[in-house]
């Protein structure tokens, strides 16, 4: 059962292997540290506490106007240091998700993501949120401590039950697919507004699908997101979406409606290679159009290799961004 169903326990287990775990810090590209982590958009990095009488030497951008105009003296703002940095994940549980040829569901792996990522943050001081989107979206706003990544766990054994997915079939008038975004959920443009919500601008911000609901809106959005957070991206794929299956007649379904696939037809089989490998080259399109770094991760892979194999990409990204932004030398 664990190979198709989230186990809530088995996450639990995890904590001890997350905790070798290292998440990339902030970027600095945009701005001065702050706190124990360097802030990536266009602020302060604080949180107000409150504002007293303007001394000389004070940083003219921390006036509080509305405050000196009432009280007819000069005033600023007051801030507080961020000490930690929140963490949020973009969890697919669509339909698509609940599948595999070998290995486990990628459900089942996105979880063990996510279980891994959230220990490794709550171990640092980093708080940890999420947004699980399947036929609806569960919004768990950042979070800190073993009580911050229990709720992630409760949440990704609910949204990771195929029973669930069961319910949304049944539901689902047009069919599972029958839409673009594959079911009544909406599509990952809507889930990615909804994350702007959940993620505070500094935040480091995940991406865990098979990218399946992708829509005309999905790069409009992560545009934005990704102006003032640092994200990354894990696609999780099964070995059918690499290669058609050795030569053979298969039954397919999408959960309401049945077919078969003949894959000793080469039309057929070229057909299949065509269908996935425009997917996979839009998935990469949209990632590195936004400057995301991507990393795949099979069904039947370590999902702690996969993650230190993102924390990898993560770091050559940044690497390339700031030595883009070095300026030339005098010649």
């Amino acid at each position: 059962m664990k190979d198709i169903r989230v186990d809530a326990d088995e996450l639990i287990g995890l904590r001890a292997r997350a905790e070798r775990l290292r998440l990339p810090p902030r970027s600095t590209a945009r701005s001065a540290l702050a706190g124990g982590h360097g802030s990536r958009f266009r602020g302060r990095g604080m949180d107000y506490r409150e504002s007293r009488h303007y001394q000389p030497g004070d940083d003219i951008r921390n006036m509080d106007w509305r405050i000196t105009a009432r009280a007819g003296d000069a005033h600023v703002k007051v801030f507080d240091e961020e000490r930690e940095r929140p963490v949020v994940l973009l969890l697919d549980f669509g339909p698509s998700m609940f599948f595999a040829s070998r290995g486990v569901f990628k459900s089942v792996q996105a979880a063990r993501l996510a279980a891994l990522i959230g220990w490794s943050a709550i171990a640092r001081g980093d708080r940890i949120g999420a947004l699980i989107f399947n036929g609806g979206h569960t919004e768990l706003s950042p979070r800190g401590g073993r009580r911050g990544q229990m709720r992630l766990i409760r949440a990704l054994a609910e949204a990771g039950d195929p029973r669930r997915l069961l319910h949304l079939v049944e539901n689902d008038a047009d069919g599972v697919g029958g839409r673009p975004h594959g079911g009544s959920g909406g599509g990952l443009g809507d889930a990615l507004v909804r994350l702007r919500r959940v993620a505070r601008p500094g935040s480091l911000v995940i991406l865990l699908s098979d990218f399946y609901r992708m829509d005309a809106d999905s790069s409009r959005h992560l545009t934005q997101l990704a102006r003032h957070n640092d994200v990354l991206a894990v696609q999780i794929l099964d070995a059918l979406e690499l290669a058609p299956p050795p030569p053979g007649r298969y039954g397919v379904s999408d959960g309401r409606r049945r077919g078969l696939f003949d894959a000793a037809d080469r039309r057929e089989r070229a057909r299949w290679q065509s269908h996935f490998d425009a997917h996979h080259a839009a998935v990469t399109a949209l990632t590195e159009g936004n400057g995301v770094p991507l990393v795949r991760c099979m069904t039947d892979a370590d999902p702690a290799a996969t993650l230190t194999e993102l924390m990898r990409a993560q770091r050559r990204s940044a690497s390339r961004r700031a030595g883009a932004s070095q300026p030339e030398s005098a010649a």
